[in-house]
């Protein structure tokens, strides 16, 4: 593992197997309460040509963890999203990409995020807030919360996106029933995507993984 760099936020790295000069990149973004070392245990299965950065949340928790955003669990319609946190996590993302692509050599043109649950929503509305800037998204038991994509996103270039979005078909945390207006919201936008469910909760199955996966190397 190379040494990481001080950047604006924290973050641990995997250099590729596959060494190229400014090689293709994947940013992976935890769920709220957890870490950057959680996806990162994917690291090493992930296309060998991949410089893999894995991003620590900006906000602590109490006693341990980390989130993109507050959710206030007692709030009267259930989970309340903090969407003015959401928003701060979503610029400090853009910012740090621009940061780490420059930081370590990286192809600016071949960035992948990938999200799970808080980290999938922010990968959206990163994606769709700054289409110039990411290639590849892939978004793991999460949503499209609009509330936090940057005002005029409709009339972003989005031509060259690409996303693959996937969720539990008995999601006790995210219901699945959020994540299936994806498909209808994607498509309004006509933006290239593939939407699949499997039969988890709010996790990744094995063979989710490795649809994922394989849509990645064919991308790359």
């Amino acid at each position: 593992m190379l040494q990481t760099k001080e950047l604006s936020l924290y973050h641990i790295v995997k250099e590729p197997s596959v060494k190229k000069e400014n090689p293709p990149v994947l940013f992976m973004f935890h769920g709220y309460g957890s870490n950057e070392d959680d996806l990162f245990s994917f690291a090493s299965e992930l296309p060998g040509e991949l410089f893999v950065i894995s991003v620590r949340a900006p906000f602590n928790l109490m006693p341990y963890g980390h989130a993109w955003y507050a959710i206030h669990f007692d709030a009267e319609d259930g989970k309340w999203s903090d969407d003015k946190q959401a928003v701060e996590s979503r610029e400090s993302i853009s910012n740090f990409i621009d940061e780490a692509v420059k930081a370590y050599s990286l192809d600016k043109n071949n960035v992948t995020l990938l999200g799970f649950s808080q980290g999938s929503i922010l990968s959206y509305a990163v994606a769709l807030s700054y289409p110039e800037k990411i290639k590849n998204v892939i978004a793991l038991s999460g949503y499209v919360n609009e509330k936090i994509i940057k005002e005029g996103y409709q009339n972003n270039n989005l031509s060259s996106l690409q996303f693959y979005c996937s969720h539990g078909a008995v999601d006790q945390v995210i219901p699945v029933e959020w994540a299936r207006k994806t498909s209808p919201f994607l498509k309004g936008l006509d933006v290239k995507f593939i939407y699949e469910e499997y039969p988890v909760g709010h996790g990744v199955a094995p063979q989710n993984f490795y649809a994922f996966n394989n849509w990645l190397k064919e991308r790359l």
